[in-house]
């Protein structure tokens, strides 16, 4: 057993279908609490959430996905979590591999965990991946790697797991409330030279988990490539941002 606090996150928006099926694939044992942080689902997520006996935290209005994550590292450090892992409660990733999730942050080998989809990318299209998506996420992570120099397989993956030393340390507020989020907090890391560490996961795409579609596709590609704009004008000392300014 590890002396660390280990806290699993769960973002959720109209999860109703999937949230029992999700918890019940968490190893017992592989976390210390469960948060779910319900931003003004539609369904009866929260009245779910709340026979199954976690934590609940409700938003009154909706944050969108990178606002939810904000709440949900909040309320994470604010119960003591040594490592907070977001677990999306579509059940579109694997909770059974949340040991394999946690174990590099437990040994201090890195400070955040990315579980992604595209080490095997045969893989990603067994389980579904529409073609336009593993085409773009293969497009946008090869360009990210080029601007951000790293070697990462994936930008995109939702499973992710990350330290309490890159929570508290990271402006994580400045960023965006939009699906964006993900990739800003990855420039923050890479900014302030937190190690990354992947493993390969799987995951399935069916009715009931969320899916960006084409045109939302579209709009989180458009702002990733503001993003990396962004960040490369900051490192250049042409326009600085707080938002990437390093502070390790």
């Amino acid at each position: 057993m590890s002396d660390k606090k280990i806290i699993a996150v769960l973002p959720a928006y109209n999860a109703a279908k999937t949230l029992k099926l999700t918890l019940d694939d968490i190893p017992e044992g592989s976390v210390d609490e469960i948060i779910l942080v319900d931003d003004c689902s539609q369904d009866n997520t929260v009245e779910v959430a709340k026979q199954l006996g976690i934590k609940v935290i409700v938003h009154e209005k909706n944050k969108g996905y990178g606002g939810n994550q904000k709440t949900c590292y909040r309320e994470a450090l604010k119960s003591g979590a040594d490592i907070a892992i977001m677990i999306h409660p579509d059940h579109q990733y694997n909770p059974k591999l949340v040991p394999q999730m946690l174990k590099p942050l437990i040994d201090e080998e890195c400070d955040a965990v990315f579980g992604s989809r595209m080490i095997y990318k045969k893989d990603a299209l067994a389980g579904g991946m529409p073609k336009w998506k593993f085409a773009a996420n293969i497009f946008l992570t090869s360009l990210e790697n080029i601007l951000l120099g790293t070697k990462l397989a994936e930008y995109h993956s939702g499973f992710r797991a990350y330290s309490k030393k890159a929570l508290e340390t990271l402006p994580l507020e400045e960023n965006s409330d939009n699906f964006v989020f993900d990739t800003e907090i990855i420039v923050q890391l890479v900014a302030n030279d937190f190690k990354i560490k992947e493993i390969p996961i799987n995951t399935k795409y069916f009715k009931d988990a969320s899916n960006v579609g084409l045109k939302q596709g579209m709009k989180y590609g458009t702002d990733i490539l503001r993003t990396m704009g962004k960040y490369k004008l900051h490192q250049w000392g042409i326009k600085k941002r707080s938002q990437f300014k390093k502070v390790t």
